[in-house]
């Protein structure tokens, strides 16, 4: 469980670096989603729970090596 609250934690802390950071470009953006094919958007959200699975896979594979 505490890894779980960790990791949610991070997530959350990089979830909100851009609103943040650039809110008027958040919101730009915001706007310009609707324009985005689905296939496109379901492929970019693929990517990154893939790139997400590989970190988390190799960051625990290091903690328990290292």
């Amino acid at each position: 469980m505490r890894l779980f609250l960790s990791a949610l934690g991070l997530m959350m802390i990089f979830e909100g670096i851009p609103y943040f950071c650039f809110p008027s470009r958040i919101k730009e953006f915001a706007r310009r989603i609707p324009e985005i094919p689905d296939r496109a958007l379901r492929a970019i959200g693929l990517a990154v729970m893939l790139l997400g699975l590989l970190l988390a896979y190799f960051g625990r594979s290091i903690a328990e090596n290292g």
